[in-house]
């Protein structure tokens, strides 16, 4: 096909041979270089589409090895990529989807920061992919903690019915890491069960919280019913001074953790781990209560409110009332800031707990429950000996070991059919009086 500046330039050429001798010369100096012009835009047209220079590929080839050299291949897989397999669509599509449903992070202590320094390296990328371990990360913080939560509700339940009594009742106490260590107050608390009359048996049914890390570990060294109460944010580990550091808070925690062993079905005795234990407890709790706190002082009258409760013995039967009792407790704690559980118990039932709520409370003689704030000297009397009224560790476990030495000779007297009458505790103490 002759293209328009060819035919035009012909054209021309024919109509010069009729011009006079003088205009021919100089129309064909005109015609040489319009030829000439038109020759060199029809050479630069066809090199625009053959290519950019002679024996060089078509531009449509050209593109085609660009476009798969973006893609990482070469070649052939330029054409692979105008005209995809289905079977390169479908692991294109896979590879999409499976980066939206996961986060993968280098196992190399980089986190997401070491796979984005990896973009824009070409085929080294996917290598050192390869290469490295990877990590498939949660897909949303808020999805992680509600899964150890719940894990957590559910060891407590497991642990719960392992250790409950048939009528589905346990004995409870909270340790962290400075009560729980060699030689400190668990040691001697379960020791006392192994001298009491009749207490041998109760561990089986005691569920032990650990408050911190190594309170759990040491607490699974000695003992098979563990349950380790995390709080996040907060260090329970170090000795709790009265109403000092995070003590408010480790009360608080622990007191809506005993509101869920309630709801869970199970009724509980919760007994600090400085309290002794000399005889059983359930024959000699009040009749027909739910709610049943030791004293500091007793006033004679279980019923009273005059009495001075002590949270560190406490019995609750799992009921309605009960639960209903505790979310009553727990929402009293804003009306009295910076106070801790027992204070606002105190409150509470000296305001007078709410008729709707139906539960009945009553308060410990500490004749036969007693502490070194007050207690009875007939040890043919007392079920426990409660280190209250006492600051600090060293001061605590001094006076408690004695206790236990005494206990163990007035057994001894009464193993060797001695008369026992009239022999006591060794007082003062350092905090025992």
């Amino acid at each position: 096909m002759i293209r328009p500046q060819a035919g035009l330039l012909l054209r021309s050429l024919g109509a010069v041979g009729a011009r006079p001798p003088a205009m021919r010369s100089a129309t064909s100096l005109l015609l040489g270089a319009a030829l000439a012009t038109a020759f060199f835009l029809l050479y630069t047209s066809l090199c625009r589409d053959i290519g950019d220079s002679p024996g060089s590929p078509p531009r449509w080839e050209q593109r085609a090895r660009e476009a798969g050299a973006a893609g990482g291949g070469g070649g052939g897989q330029g054409a692979a990529l105008l005209n995809p397999s289905k079977q390169q669509q479908d692991a294109a599509s896979k590879e999409q989807e499976e980066g939206r449903k996961e986060v993968v992070t280098r196992g190399d202590g980089d986190g997401g920061h070491g796979a984005r320094k990896d973009q824009g390296k070409g085929s080294d990328t996917t290598d050192n992919k390869q290469q490295q371990p990877q990590i498939v990360m949660p897909g949303t913080s808020t999805s992680t903690k509600q899964q150890q939560e719940q894990q957590s509700q559910d060891d407590l339940a497991d642990l719960l019915r392992r250790a409950a009594t048939a009528d589905k009742t346990v004995l409870m106490t909270a340790i962290n890491e400075a009560w729980a260590a060699p030689g400190s107050f668990l040691d001697l608390f379960l020791e006392s069960f192994r001298h009491g009359e009749g207490t041998a048996d109760l561990p089986r049914h005691l569920l032990i919280v650990a408050m911190d890390g190594k309170a759990f570990r040491r607490c699974l060294a000695v003992h098979p019913f563990c349950y380790w109460f995390r709080v996040a944010g907060m260090d329970f580990a170090g000795e709790q001074k009265y109403m000092k550091g995070d003590y408010l808070e480790m009360m608080w925690r622990r007191n809506r953790l005993q509101q869920r062993v309630l709801e869970l079905g199970y009724s509980f005795l919760f007994t600090d781990v400085d309290i002794l234990w000399f005889r059983p407890p359930f024959p000699r709790l009040p009749a027909g209560a739910q709610v049943v706190m030791s004293s500091d002082f007793f006033v004679g009258d279980p019923s009273s409110p005059g009495n001075y409760p002590n949270g560190g013995l406490l019995y609750v039967q799992s009921s309605p009332a009960a639960v209903a009792f505790y979310e009553h407790w727990q929402a009293s704690r804003a009306r009295f800031p910076g106070k801790h559980e027992q204070y606002v118990f105190d409150m509470i039932v000296k305001e007078g707990v709410p008729a709707s709520i139906g539960a009945a409370v009553r308060f410990l003689d500490t004749a036969v429950f007693g502490g070194f704030c007050q207690h009875g000297k007939d040890l043919g009397r007392v079920a426990t000996m409660h280190a209250n009224c006492c600051v600090g560790l060293e001061n605590k476990l001094f006076d408690l070991r004695n206790v236990l030495q005494d206990w163990k000779a007035y057994r001894a007297r009464v193993a060797a059919g001695d008369d026992a009458r009239g022999f006591s505790w060794r007082v003062p103490g350092r905090c025992i009086h």
